[in-house]
């Protein structure tokens, strides 16, 4: 058994080189584009773009490292997701730094910074965030349920919905939403869908984990945020109904945390 035991972790080393060498030649890349960008500030926004695009490749790499060791000797190897959850981190601050993280704001309050990637198709930042987002998935799914970063992971699709918001270019899209004309109708269509879906997923992980995890003041603070930021949104594509809807949650939310802090049972 000691014997077949052995063999099982050499062929697991011997299968994953590859992967961890790809891992080594993308940190590579990383180091010499950073060190460009210190020397060379122009189109930085667009490098930055592709750093969180090599992130997220990174996190594909260590996610195949973690497979052959769950097919090869039937363990998680949990260096390699948490070395994944580092990665997905890196790519969302990346996005942070060109788009910023601002959650419930006007879009003339980083309207600048979108600019910054304005020869970035619609097309390709969709798709890239839908990436990122099945990589985060991905990535929850290998820790399993009961992991201990079950929390940890609503600040990380929190920070993703955010920037998945903060990357359209909201004049364009509201112009395109209402025209079905428009060569970018369908696309913007699925990411104000998208993005509606991922900031409602966060307004419920922060009040779950206020209510079920942490009892912090922030937390809930941070659910009636990401309402407010959902209702920008349905405000902009003339959705009155769910727009009062969510107005009303808020107001019940807030009312709710109000009465937390009375009672001294928030922190």
């Amino acid at each position: 058994m000691a014997k077949i035991v052995a063999e099982s972790r050499e062929l697991f080393n011997t299968k994953m080189q590859p992967y961890k060498d790809a891992v080594a030649k993308s940190y590579e890349k990383e180091k010499n584009l950073l060190q460009l960008m210190s020397k060379d500030s122009s189109g930085v926004a667009y490098k930055k773009f592709l750093l969180a695009e090599e992130m997220m490749y990174i996190t594909t790499l260590y996610l195949a490292i973690n497979n052959l060791s769950v097919e090869l000797i039937a363990t998680k190897n949990t260096d390699a997701l948490n070395e994944g959850r580092k990665a997905l981190y890196k790519s969302v601050i990346y996005l942070e730094e060109i788009v910023t993280n601002f959650i419930d704001a006007p879009y003339s309050d980083y309207e600048k910074n979108v600019a910054e990637i304005e020869n970035t198709p619609l097309e390709k930042r969709y798709f890239t965030i839908r990436k990122l987002g099945l990589a985060i998935r991905l990535i929850k799914d290998a820790y399993g349920e009961n992991t201990k970063w079950k929390w940890a992971f609503i600040e990380l699709q929190g920070r993703f919905a955010t920037v998945a918001k903060n990357m359209l270019n909201m004049k364009t899209a509201m112009k395109d939403y209402f025209d079905p004309r428009s060569p970018d109708y369908d696309i913007t269509v699925y990411y104000i869908r998208l993005i509606k879906k991922l900031l409602r997923q966060s307004a419920d992980g922060y009040r779950d984990r206020y209510e079920l995890s942490t009892r912090r003041i922030d937390d809930m603070r941070l659910a009636i945020n990401y309402l407010l930021a959902l209702r920008r949104i349905c405000i902009l594509t003339t959705e009155q109904t769910e727009a009062e809807e969510i107005k009303k949650k808020v107001v019940v939310w807030k009312e709710k945390l109000e009465n937390d802090q009375k009672k001294g049972i928030c922190k």
